[in-house]
């Protein structure tokens, strides 16, 4: 492992530049450290004093080898659990906050609720998922319908009939739309067409190199093993083409790299021009059919548009057939029954990431109550483990952290004063959220049934999917609720919204290791505070400086500054590609600009921040 050394923190008062620098859109994964897993998981002791010394590795110069020095024992020491593909201080919190909320769960089970509530709800979902034996009994017959569908579909005609229907429940094979803050125009929503659904990361497609040849070879294979389940005699033929099939509309697609710059993202078309970007489907009259009332999307991947008529065609018919029958499988492999959902497992899990084994029943249909009634299971998680203590002394950190980033803006020697200006604007203009929501998400619509009612888990997940449709109609045409979250509340993780301009923590992050009431404050900005840093510094990496205060997709910079920007982003870039944390695979150093511009700014402002704290308040000493 090649580790980052100090000349790393060096060069972030430079790449300040933006310093100014995690979704999952909702969400980027933060790097962990891996070792050797064991058959057993390991608990994780988040110590509340703040600093585990036993951690570091004093036998280490930190000026030879910081990480290690940090960080050695802990890596010698611990092991990944078997039922994660990663282990670090965030999945040590998500599994308490896991813990936690079960606590929570439990209790839920045993109430009594009206018909319709969202304590109902949870029950229901929960409990449909916990009926293993009856996903078994049924098998494959949940998806029969769709697969009968697709069977019938006899010209594109018929393919865009089935199109239609299967976008209402959330299945945008080849094309779809969704609703968000236009780019350009931030308060009001906006429909966006979005390109198809793959089995794997369009990069796996693009980039040729041993390690992504070695996969797609695996991804093959299950798809095999899926046509098989379906019955396919030729199931290694029809797997090679769907995957060859990928692999050309991946080719019409932006890469991941292109992908960051909302530019290329953003071509806004009548409604009318759409006939003169796809012939041999009709667009316009998908969108009137399903309900969107519009004038003009924004679409997202042009060429994707412009090449369409090249396999949407009479003669593909039986492989886009093929496609269609594989995406449905797969999309509900893991809502079926235990024989599907491990096959699955075997690939996306243990393959791809390294995943030993799955996670206990209870803590997977937790993750399913959290992704589906996320708000109504918060409010729960909120009274019972949030203070209004700690959301006053966030507020406090925050107002330290701008302050140190506007300092930071106005010291920079490479930024004109014009840009400056611009760029100190912006920062005025941050919002920030804390915790939880001020206005929670209406679940009434939501029909969540038990299974002693007949509902079965891919019965529910079918009204979820048909509930968010109709919510998303809502939307088309409507300003933007700036009361919405992308979090809910029980979620170890923190975002920056460029269409908002918000930087947003819920309440789970808000304990230790990050934030700890009893600690002395340098661990706390430590801690949350680079977490505070780094969301900021979102607003000003590679992607967010794009958007101005108002969250509008605008040029704010000057010509020479941003090309002044650009180099220095450029410059960290080609430093980080130098980096091999696995043997054979180096970072993708503009692909994870953002994350490293977002660290390394995170930690530089949170640092001067806590000094300007202490000046304030007193240095305690050691």
């Amino acid at each position: 492992m090649k580790n980052v050394n100090i000349a790393v923190l060096a060069f972030s008062g430079i790449v300040f530049l933006n310093s100014c620098g995690t979704r999952k859109n909702v969400e980027t994964p933060k790097v962990e450290t891996r070792v050797a897993s064991t058959p057993e998981p390991v608990k994780e002791e988040i110590k509340e004093e703040g600093i585990n010394l036993s951690y570091m590795d004093t036998t280490m110069r930190p000026q030879d080898d910081f990480f290690s020095y940090v960080n050695g024992n802990w890596v010698k020491t611990t092991q990944i659990p078997s039922d994660k593909a990663s282990w670090g201080s965030f999945n040590a919190l998500r599994e308490n906050v896991d813990d936690a909320s079960l606590s929570i769960l439990n209790k839920i089970l045993t109430e009594k609720y009206d018909e319709g509530s969202e304590g109902q709800k949870i029950q229901n979902l929960y409990a449909s998922f916990m009926d293993v034996s009856k996903r078994n009994a049924d098998g494959l017959n949940p998806i029969k319908g769709d697969l009968a569908k697709i069977d019938a579909i006899k010209n594109v005609n018929d393919l865009q009939k089935y199109l239609l229907e299967a976008t209402k429940l959330g299945d945008n094979s080849f094309y779809g739309w969704r609703v968000g803050a236009d780019m350009k125009d931030s308060k009001m929503n906006a429909v966006y067409l979005g390109g198809p659904d793959l089995g794997l990361g369009r990069d796996y497609y693009q980039k040729v190199s041993e390690s992504n040849t070695k996969t797609l070879v695996e991804y093959q294979k299950y798809v095999s093993q899926l046509f098989g389940v379906l019955g396919y005699k030729n199931s290694d033929t029809a797997a090679k083409n769907v995957v060859d099939f990928e692999k050309q509309l991946a080719n019409y697609l932006l890469t991941l790299e292109q992908n960051r710059d909302a530019n290329l993202r953003y071509n806004p078309k009548n409604v009318s021009e759409l006939s003169g970007l796809v012939k041999n489907v009709n667009l316009a009259k998908y969108l009137k059919d399903a309900g969107v009332n519009t004038d003009k999307v924004i679409v997202g991947e042009m060429k994707y548009y412009q090449n369409m008529d090249q396999f949407i065609t009479q003669k593909n018919l039986p492989l886009l057939k093929d496609y269609l029958k594989y995406h449905v499988v797969n999309g509900n492999a893991s809502n079926l029954g235990e024989s599907l959902d491990n096959i699955r497992f075997d690939f996306y899990s243990k393959y791809l990431q390294g995943q030993k084994e799955q996670r206990a029943m209870d803590k997977r249909g937790l993750a399913l109550v959290n992704g589906v009634l996320g708000e109504a299971f918060g409010k729960l998680y909120v009274d019972e483990y949030f203070t209004a203590e700690s959301k006053q002394q966030m507020e406090i950190y925050i107002d330290y952290i701008l302050k140190s980033f506007k300092n930071h803006i106005s010291e920079m020697d490479w930024m004109s004063p014009e840009t400056k200006v611009k760029a100190q604007e912006k920062l005025s203009k941050f919002t920030v959220k804390i915790a939880y929501p001020d206005q929670w998400k209406d679940y009434s619509k939501l029909k969540v049934e038990a299974p002693a009612q007949g509902a079965t888990l891919y019965s529910n997940l079918q009204n979820v999917s048909a509930w968010q449709y109709q919510k998303s109609l809502e939307k088309v045409g409507k300003p933007v609720d700036k009361t919405e979250w992308g979090m809910s509340p029980q979620t170890v993780n923190a975002y920056y919204s460029g269409s908002n301009n918000e930087i947003v923590f819920p309440a789970a992050i808000l304990q230790p290791p990050f934030y700890n009431p009893k600690a002395d404050a340098a661990v706390n900005f430590g801690g949350i505070g680079a977490v505070i840093g780094h969301e900021i510094s979102h607003g000003f990496d590679d992607s967010g400086s794009r958007f101005d205060g108002d969250g509008n997709l605008n040029n704010w910079w000057t010509e020479l500054d941003r090309k002044n920007f650009d180099t220095k982003v450029g410059q960290l870039a080609a430093q980080y590609n130098a980096y091999e944390p696995v043997k054979g695979s180096f970072i993708n150093g503009k692909f994870t600009s953002g994350e490293n511009i977002g660290d390394l700014g995170g930690v530089a402002v949170a640092y001067d921040a806590l000094q300007m704290y202490l000046k304030d308040k007193g240095n305690p000493g050691l």
